[in-house]
């Protein structure tokens, strides 16, 4: 739990210095560093879902603010790649929300923003709970996402996931935890003259993560850690369920 809360407030005492800055000297990197800067990306712009697996039911919804942190395995090259931001966590903050649906269906989608900058992240996801979950049974569901990036002109990215995860309830108390694969794609858009310097990068993540929900009434809270390739997230969010 404490290195969870000091790894969002670190992100968040770094996103005054990211917010000012986008990723516009991709042209500084070879080849090799920019798939390494890419699957960074990978790790911290890929959909993390803070919610358990059971479904939220057809009147359910689950809305909240979102603060995620990720560890950047490869600072420097980020920081290369933007002007000098000088950043060892990339933070994001998100509005996340969460619809119940029949049949133990679930859809969900954020869209987050940094202040001062033109940098805009969305993403969705559509969730199935093959085992609703109940007394004795935890709840296990199959989860596909997928996430955008935009507004930076030097670089086009998103990523597709596919997520198993289970939970089961105690109380107020939910914990939960998964395993899934996170495809990504990096398309370089450099300016003249350094159009064809670098190419596109195509590849594939392990993601494994655990979290735990507490409820308390209307209000929810959610903890989460994430470790996909070699980075590590952690998430907190803040908001109301039912």
């Amino acid at each position: 739990m404490k290195r969870v809360l000091a790894t969002i407030v670190l992100a968040a005492s770094s996103m005054s210095a990211f917010a000012a800055n986008n990723l516009d000297s991709l042209q500084t990197l070879g080849q090799t560093d920019f798939r390494l800067l890419s699957e960074d990306l990978g790790s911290a712009l890929s959909y993390k879902a803070l919610a358990p697996a059971e479904p939220l039911g057809i009147t359910g919804f689950d809305i909240g603010i979102e603060m995620t942190g990720t560890s950047l395995e490869h600072s420097k090259l980020f920081d290369k790649a933007c002007s000098g931001c000088g950043l060892s966590t990339l933070p994001l903050a998100k509005l996340h929300a969460h619809k119940g649906l029949p049949l133990n269906f679930d859809v969900g989608a954020f869209y987050s923003t940094v202040p001062n900058s033109d940098i805009r992240l969305m993403g969705a996801e559509l969730r199935y709970a093959f085992i609703e979950g109940g007394v004795a049974l935890p709840a296990v569901a199959l989860r596909g996402t997928y996430t955008r990036l935009s507004g930076i002109d030097q670089l086009d990215f998103n990523t597709r996931s596919l997520e198993l995860t289970t939970s089961k309830g105690f109380a107020m108390f939910t914990p939960y935890a998964g395993i899934g694969k996170v495809w990504s794609t990096s398309t370089p858009n450099l300016p003249a003259p350094f159009t064809n310097n670098l190419s596109e990068e195509r590849f594939a993540q392990n993601k494994i993560f655990i979290g735990g929900n507490l409820n308390f009434g209307l209000t929810n809270l959610a903890l989460e850690g994430d470790k996909t390739g070699k980075a590590t997230s952690y998430g907190i969010k803040l908001g109301f369920r039912w």
